[in-house]
């Protein structure tokens, strides 16, 4: 069955095929969810503050394996129906609705567009302090966040394969340290208390009195690994691709978590993984254990891993939000030109321009306003971002059962395109309420400020914005609301290496 084809077909111009495989897709997905950001700075306040009196860590990261995993069932039916750098918007306003499809693009762009800032606050909080203690120099953080921004916004304009090789070599190198250490642990036989299964007891996910808060942070550790579906139109193969990059990132991060967790808290004993945890010294959770089985000089190389590690994320993060702009760019909606590929690396070079500037305007107003990089800036955008686009992950689990209820009777299936995404659904539904009642304790020393007042408002207003767009299209416009969502690459079911196809029509 058609997808709801519309009568007009424009010409846009395309991103650049065929320039990324599937190793390329994984390396981008998983920087997004950044490991070693991840595990140094959500795990210490699971363990200090959260699941199982703190030592149920890893099975809260067990339990957000087998949620999102389900989850990705029914995302991935959907991506081998529709390929659209778009990912939830073009899902969404297929499965629920264009109106529903332009208020979840909305959020989604929110989203991925103070991602970036953010990310560029912990990659100058950590630059920062690791220059400082190991080379002696102490300049402002301001510093290295411009030179973040502005070799991000240079990688940017280039062809996507030249970043996923960027990201490549700073994701193994991430996972490498972290993998090294908790091995090296399992090797010796744990610390104090040996190697204590108490970790991985599923029961322990759900027990103690902040157990909310650290599923919270378990589910947090994962935010951006649904983005392999924004580059189906430059991937090889995308109807093969991005449903095996989407299931290798969450099955795969899920693991590595859950042992490199389980690990470091066998390295430190129980009891003193918690109080490490609480202490002013959260991550010797890491740099103990380093220590102790590797030696001291490996910390000196974590501490730098972490500055690579961040700006993997932050660089990802960037191309997220860049292509979320030209897929609403491209249909007519915000400006035009923001849907323009570049003429030789078929990038979304204006789009990711104008990432660029609004990432600047925001880590300008933070640094102004004399706000620290960590505290404020990292904290406070990274909450309403997760906020933002959990939102719109739990809108489009219900999507897809919406679109497969109408379309493609050869495709439904009980569990892959109704029950998986049902659950997943709730699951997702559930993990936003842990948000919004954790969210004063995740903020810290921040939730004192007014922007933290401000998030739920900020999203309320973006959300219904959107679906008040929607509304006006659909009574005044009804030529541009027909496309909201439409504009998919009907192709990219078998790719050759014919042409760089920069300009094709387009089918909505």
């Amino acid at each position: 069955m058609a997808d709801n084809p519309t009568p007009a077909s424009p010409q846009v111009q395309r991103l650049k095929a065929n320039s990324v495989g599937l190793v390329g897709v994984v390396f981008m997905a998983v920087a997004t969810a950044a490991p070693i950001t991840a595990m140094t700075g959500n795990l210490p306040i699971a363990v200090g503050f959260g699941n199982g009196n703190g030592t149920g860590a890893p099975a809260g990261y067990l339990f957000a394996t087998l949620v999102l995993t389900v989850f990705s069932v029914g995302y991935v039916a959907m991506a081998k129906r529709i390929t659209a750098a778009g990912a939830f918007y073009g899902y969404i306003s297929h499965g629920l609705g264009r109106i529903a499809g332009m208020a979840s693009g909305m959020l989604a762009v929110l989203a991925y567009i103070v991602f970036e800032a953010s990310i560029v606050g912990v990659f100058a909080y950590f630059t920062k302090t690791t220059v400082a203690d190991q080379l002696g120099v102490d300049l402002p953080w301001i510093v290295y966040a411009a030179a973040m921004l502005a070799v991000t916004a240079v990688l940017a304009y280039f062809d996507i394969n030249l970043t996923a090789k960027a990201l490549g070599v700073m994701l193994i190198a991430e996972i490498a340290v972290l993998f090294a250490v908790a091995t090296a642990v399992l090797l010796n036989g744990g610390g104090p208390d040996g190697i204590p299964l108490e970790p991985v007891n599923p029961a322990n996910a759900f027990t103690g009195a902040s157990a909310g808060l650290g599923l919270f942070f378990a589910f947090w550790s994962w935010v951006g690994f649904e983005s392999t579906a924004m580059y189906g139109e430059e991937s090889r193969d995308p109807k093969r691709v991005i449903p095996r990059a989407t299931l290798i990132s969450v099955v795969g991060v899920g693991l590595f978590y859950i042992y490199v967790s389980w690990m470091t808290i066998a390295g430190n004993g129980l009891k003193g993984a918690v109080e490490v945890s609480a202490s002013a010294s959260p991550l010797d959770l890491f740099f103990d254990p380093t220590r102790s089985y590797i030696g001291a000089w490996a910390v000196d190389a974590f501490q730098w891993l972490l500055l690579t590690g961040s700006f993997a994320c932050g660089m990802a993060f960037h191309q997220c939000a860049s292509r979320y702009l030209y897929a609403i760019g491209r249909e007519g909606f915000l400006h035009p030109a923001l849907g323009r590929t570049h003429a030789t690396h078929g990038s979304p070079y204006i789009a990711s321009y104008v990432q660029s500037a609004i990432a600047v305007v925001l880590v300008g107003a933070f640094w102004l306003a004399g706000q620290d990089p960590y505290i404020h800036l990292y904290t406070l955008l990274a909450i309403l971002g997760t906020m933002a686009i959990l939102i719109v992950q739990t809108l489009c689990s219900f999507a897809v059962i919406g679109y497969f209820r109408k379309n493609h009777p050869e495709d439904r299936h009980w569990f892959r395109t109704f029950t998986a995404p049902l659950l997943g659904g709730i699951g997702m539904t559930a993990v936003v309420v842990l948000l919004v009642l954790n969210m004063e304790t995740a903020a810290g020393l921040a939730a004192d400020s007014l922007f933290f007042t401000l998030i739920p408002w900020i999203v309320g207003a973006v959300f219904f914005g959107g679906l008040g767009l929607g509304f006006y299209l659909k009574a005044k416009q009804p030529e541009r609301y027909e496309i909201i969502g439409r504009i998919v690459l009907e192709d990219a079911a078998e790719r050759d290496e014919r042409t760089d196809e920069d300009h094709q029509p387009a089918t909505v």
